[in-house]
């Protein structure tokens, strides 16, 4: 595919394209002990991404989204952005030549603390599906929200598919 006209002149192609990365998050248990929580993230192209969570309470959650991408710094500096069907919003920098990431995700309180099972799956599954829905729902207001703020060092960086399933473009997505 083209490279979206806003990525047009950009580093897009050799910074992110088809990069996969496996990192963990440095974050706390319940009980404010620390913990690692792993995550894979495959830049598919210039408007989706495709991730897997491997740990932490969302662990066991496959999905890919529509996502849009806004170069800092060429070469260097990435922000991705996404919103799930859960009504997750999702955002990090990527930094390439610390090989960090920054993340930062806005959950619904009540998904986040008390049903942050509902959301564990694979979007592929309707039934998964059609539940993670329903997880927007639960709120009364956009200001029920938790922020997690998290850090992350990148383990693997490399290019290709890796563990995670490619996807058809013609599937839903926000």
């Amino acid at each position: 595919m083209p490279v979206l006209p806003q990525l047009e002149g950009s580093t897009f192609n050799a910074d992110l394209r088809d990069r996969h990365i496996i990192h963990d998050n440095a974050a706390h248990d319940r009980n404010g002990n620390p913990e690692k929580w792993r995550y894979e993230i495959w830049f598919f192209n210039e408007d989706r991404v495709i991730y897997a969570i491997h740990g932490g309470p969302m662990a066991d959650r496959k999905n890919f989204q529509a996502a849009t991408y806004q170069c800092i710094r060429f070469g260097e500096l990435w922000q991705v952005n996404w919103q799930e069907e859960t009504g997750t919003i999702c955002s990090l920098v990527l930094d390439i030549p610390n090989q960090r990431l920054s993340t930062l995700l806005g959950f619904s309180k009540r998904h986040w603390r008390t049903e942050n099972e509902a959301a564990h799956g694979d979007k592929r599954n309707a039934e998964d599906f059609a539940r993670w829905r329903e997880l927007a729902k639960i709120e009364s207001s956009q200001a029920d929200r938790i922020l997690l703020s998290e850090q992350a060092e990148i383990l693997e960086d490399s290019r290709g598919v890796g563990d995670l399933e490619p996807i058809d473009l013609s599937w839903q997505t926000l």
